[in-house]
Parts: C-alpha cells; sequence; structure tokens
C-alpha cells in the first residue's frame, strides 16, 4: 500500500498511458492490423483479409457510437462484427446452451507441502511480483480514468481494494482459475459511466450466467473484440494529456514508462 500511495503523479500518468498502449496493440494484433517480424519487430498484416477489415470496422463502430453516448457502443461493436463475420463464414455456430464441465478436476488439487521446496521461491516470488505491479496499474489507471483519484493520484479504499485483490488471488488458485485480479478491461465499463461496487456485481452475475452460455461466447471471434481493445486503448493513453511536456523531470519518467510497456 505504501509504495503504491507514493508513486509520483508522473509515473502514474506513464503507467495509465503504458497500459493504454499495450492494449491497444494487443487490440491492433488480434484483429491482424500488426503481425510479427523477426527484423522490424512488428509490421503491417494483411490489411484486406477479413478479420482486419472487421476489426477496423468494430473500432469505428465503437467510436461514432461512443461520440454520441451511446453506452452500448461496445456490445453492439462486438455483435455487429460477430454477425458479420458468420456471414463471412469466419464463425460457426455451436449452439447455445451448455452444462458447464465439472470443477471438482481442479479444485483443491493444490501441493502445500511441495510449496516449501526452496527450488521454487524465486518462482513464487515472482508471480508475486507479477501480480502486485499488474494490479497496481491497474487500479492506478481505471480509478484515474473513473475520476476517483484526489489530484495526488491517490484513492480511496486503496488498501480495501489491494485486500480483494490479494484474497481473490489465493482463493482462486485454490478453486483452479488462472490469476483473479483486477483486469485493465475495466476501463471500458468505467468509460460507460461504472464507478462502485455495485458495477462489479453485477458484471460477476453476468459472468456467471455466461458460463451456460459458453457455445455463444465461443463463437464472438477475436477481432470482434479487437475493437474494443483498441478504443480501451485510446481511452488510456489520453492521460498523456496531463503530463507538463516543459518539465523534464516529469516528462521523461512518464514517456520512459508509457513506451516500455508493450
Amino acid at each position: 500500500y505504501w509504495m503504491i500511495a507514493n508513486i509520483p503523479v508522473s509515473l502514474r500518468v506513464g503507467i495509465t498511458s503504458g497500459i493504454g498502449l499495450f492494449i491497444g496493440m494487443m487490440g491492433l494484433k488480434n484483429a491482424g492490423v500488426i503481425v510479427a517480424n523477426p527484423e522490424t519487430l512488428v509490421s503491417i498484416g494483411n490489411l484486406t483479409s477479413h478479420s482486419v477489415l472487421l476489426g477496423i470496422l468494430g473500432f469505428f463502430i465503437i467510436a461514432i457510437l461512443a461520440s454520441r453516448n451511446i453506452h452500448a457502443a461496445v456490445l453492439v461493436s462486438i455483435v455487429v462484427t460477430t454477425l458479420l463475420g458468420w456471414m463471412l463464414g469466419d464463425v460457426h455456430y455451436n449452439g447455445i446452451v451448455s452444462a458447464p464441465p465439472s470443477v471438482m478436476t481442479v479444485v483443491g488439487h493444490v501441493d502445500l507441502a511441495g510449496s516449501f521446496n526452496l527450488g521454487l521461491a524465486g518462482v513464487i516470488f515472482s508471480f508475486m511480483l507479477v501480480n502486485l505491479f499488474d494490479s497496481s496499474g491497474t487500479l492506478i489507471g481505471v480509478t484515474d480514468k473513473a475520476g476517483l483519484a484526489d489530484e495526488k493520484g491517490k484513492f480511496p479504499r486503496m488498501k480495501q481494494a489491494l485486500y480483494v485483490d490479494s484474497i481473490s488471488s489465493v482463493t482462486g488458485s485454490f478453486i483452479g482459475t488462472s490469476s483473479v485480479t483486477a483486469y485493465i478491461e475495466s476501463s471500458s465499463g468505467v468509460s460507460v459511466g461504472g464507478r462502485t461496487g455495485l458495477t462489479a456485481v453485477v458484471v460477476g452475475l453476468l459472468f456467471l450466467l455466461v458460463i451456460f452460455l459458453s457455445p455463444l461466447a465461443g463463437m464472438v471471434p477475436g477481432y470482434a473484440a479487437a475493437g474494443a481493445l483498441i478504443y480501451v486503448g485510446v481511452l488510456m493513453t489520453s492521460s498523456l494529456a496531463r503530463v507538463n511536456w516543459q518539465d523534464l523531470t516529469e516528462s521523461v519518467p512518464a514517456f520512459i514508462t508509457a513506451v516500455m510497456m508493450p
């Protein structure tokens, strides 16, 4: 808590914007707009492919609807691009409802005795640091975009947020899930008005519902969500406007922090 509370404002802006650049880059990659290149690191993909065209279309749908204050912009974009992908043969219908698989194959399958092996100390410490900085960056970025942070970049109930994140991570490992932590995609919910814990509760209940709609959710191609990722990247990167670029003690840390993340 002390470490997060004392991060300078310039670094907070750099973290928020850097996460935005990373998310935007992932969206471009999922859409196929950029691809890996061993010589130049990245290069332009096939701009005539269905995934690229529909991914770009999805982003512009979000941008147009969001500019008109339509809160369902992201959802409309995903639905439209998925339907177009289905019409083009990229998406295949696999049903709507299915029973979820048994979780008993993974729940409680932990080796507590093995975790005390000294050889795992470095691995555990690495995971702890990754989770700490991932959660910290997300909390800083999302609260900043939500307008919950004060002029020093601190936000109320920071300790409670870290407690929830920590307890959820431990509980999630016991039931066999990937790391349960705060996700930067929450900024898309913030952009349409989400501000309180009620938003998280509603989203959690909807996730429980989607467990039984996994075939329907599985139909959504990666490029359908690419536009949403790029849009979130735009929202997060806009924080760079707060940097005093004339003051090198502020601009250099913010710039380096932002560009090192992608």
